[in-house]
């Protein structure tokens, strides 16, 4: 018995650094906006199911969602996203792996609201791009909430706009990501 409470008691500590902070912060719940209407069509879906994770020490953070997780307000309009643009029967996912270059600036102990950036690589359509990006990472007791814009040019991951959509559909897609962390335990 004894064994076992250190066991996890060792666990416990372990998951914490000294001043209480955690190890990593995970959602699996995450938001991922995506918007390419250019005002003639609202072209707009979400991602209800993006998962991600932060470890603050070394500011590390990653992405993947299932692009078929996106939801528009049309089935028609999903079906034309996953079969026609995104190829989502071949190119399932998309992940983000980087670092948050200024993470000596955020305190996961004391609540606040922090300016970040963040860069790394974004595949998306079986293409991998550099990008970078300024957001924010509020901490709000255990939690921490990121919020991130950018733009993705569409023929940068081989994404095709056939020219009889293409004053529909934006060449620009605009991404907007908003999640909500817990501390790993």
């Amino acid at each position: 018995m004894i064994k076992k409470i250190l066991s996890i008691s060792f666990l416990t500590l372990a998951l914490y650094s000294v001043n209480g902070q955690a190890k990593y912060y995970s959602t699996k719940s995450g938001q991922a906006y995506f918007d390419a209407g250019t005002g003639i069509e609202d072209i707009k879906g979400i991602n209800k199911s993006t998962t991600s994770v932060i470890e603050p020490s070394t500011g590390k953070i990653q992405f993947s969602l299932q692009i078929k997780g996106f939801e528009f307000k049309s089935q028609l309009m999903q079906d034309h996203f996953n079969e026609n643009y995104m190829e989502s029967d071949k190119y399932p996912n998309s992940t983000f792996k980087g670092n948050i270059t200024n993470i000596e600036n955020v305190s996961f102990t004391k609540d606040g609201t922090y300016s970040v950036t963040v860069k790394g690589i974004l595949e998306m359509h079986g293409v991998k791009k550099d990008i970078e990006t300024k957001g924010t990472l509020k901490v709000s007791g255990e939690n921490v909430i990121a919020n991130a814009d950018f733009n993705v040019q569409m023929a940068d991951y081989k994404i095709d706009v056939p020219s009889v959509v293409g004053d529909k559909l934006s060449k620009t897609a605009k991404i907007k990501i908003n999640c909500t962390y817990k501390p790993l335990k």
